[in-house]
């Protein structure tokens, strides 16, 4: 069954077959991209990418690792099972030893939604690495297309055993099966694929998202001034999109606001649009979850600084919270480890720092000139 088209999706056909093409060339078998949340990657795999490899003759596996983090190996289990169907269900009953009909009944899930699939195969733990080979390894005279989305959980520690499972049954299948690596973290996806200690060490070329742009912005315009009696000016919808940092979800906030109050104007979506995404309800109990060292870390990665191991920054950090000495190296070290594992801050190597979601960053930076 079709999913019902989204009538704002901003289509990018060329965008998706340039994927497919460097596939079809033969000389790549994986991609790895890499955006920031909320800048469209999800929306362009599943709504462009997918049905163009479809169309291409693909049968595809999508994936959301993030929404499977604490036991990922079922979820693709599942995902690979239905990409695969009516073959993958019963290779997959052979190897977990379960009836074809129990599988299939409990197979309905579309990530994580629903327990059941991944309740039975956690079930069945001993078994699920080894299905997962013979899933994977069965593919032959079949192209198969695997997007793995938020793939930086492949690097966790908890998930190496399914890491090199796959990286291993995949290695056998270069020809016939092609994988997109997608991410938020540009520094985990970088480790994953360029240190010589992981499972895919060397196994994809990483690259930045091609993020939405002006194009965009005029198109959904074009859509708006079908709908309204308000025509919305293009130069203030510019305007509101950079004022919303970029972000395609955003600006999607901004245009059901003011399709909503259209005779308003523009200046007042853009306000109650920023009130609503920069709002303390989005990020006041992240913040005050944090200790007072994490909070002072991220007001000075969130203000721009630079250096944050320096003499001087540290002196800075260390006034902030109320010391008359800089702050120690280890004590930034431990806020910073802290903060990463909590995915606030990713790190970009060389001592440089930054925070993973632009929106949170405004936030504390707007918290700050209204103290």
């Amino acid at each position: 069954m079709t999913a019902p088209s989204d009538p704002w999706h901003y289509a990018r056909p060329k965008l998706a077959q340039s994927y497919l093409q460097v596939f079809d060339i033969g000389l790549m078998s994986a991609r790895g991209l890499f955006a920031k949340r909320r800048m469209g990657k999800s929306e362009f795999l599943e709504q462009d990418l997918i049905p163009a490899a479809h169309a291409a003759g693909y049968r595809t596996a999508y994936l959301h690792l993030w929404d499977a983090r604490d036991d990922p190996a079922p979820a693709l289990l599942a995902a690979l099972r239905r990409a695969l169907e009516p073959t993958g269900v019963r290779k997959l009953a052979r190897s977990l030893q379960l009836p074809v009909s129990k599988l299939k009944a409990s197979a309905k899930v579309t990530g994580v939604a629903e327990a059941g699939l991944e309740a039975e195969l956690a079930h069945f733990a001993a078994a699920a690495l080894p299905a997962l080979s013979e899933l994977v390894r069965g593919v032959s005279a079949e192209r198969l297309l695997i997007v793995l989305d938020e793939a930086q959980v492949l690097a966790q520690p908890a998930s190496a055993e399914l890491a090199h499972a796959l990286r291993a049954a995949l290695d056998s299948r270069k020809q016939t099966i092609k994988v997109i690596f997608a991410g938020r973290s540009e520094p985990t996806l970088r480790r994953m694929f360029g240190r010589s200690t992981e499972p895919f060490y060397n196994w994809a070329p990483l690259e930045p998202f091609e993020l939405l742009g002006d194009a965009f912005v005029r198109a959904l315009v074009a859509k708006v001034n079908d709908l309204t009696r308000y025509p919305l000016a293009e130069r203030d919808a510019l305007d509101a999109f950079e004022a919303l940092q970029r972000t395609p979800e955003f600006f999607r906030r901004f245009l059901s606001q003011y399709l909503t109050h259209a005779q308003l104007g523009a200046a007042a979506a853009l306000s109650a649009t920023q009130e609503l995404v920069f709002s303390d309800a989005n990020f006041l109990s992240t913040w005050s979850a944090l200790t007072p060292m994490d909070q002072q870390v991220l007001k000075f990665l969130a203000s721009g600084g630079q250096g944050v191991f320096s003499a001087v920054s540290r002196l800075h950090l260390g006034r902030a919270l109320g010391m008359t000495e800089a702050l120690p190296v280890g004590s930034v070290q431990n806020a910073l480890r802290r903060l990463q594992s909590q995915d606030v801050v990713a790190n970009l190597g060389q001592g440089l720092y930054q925070l993973q979601d632009d929106a949170f960053g405004h936030w504390i930076r707007q918290r700050e000139l209204e103290a």
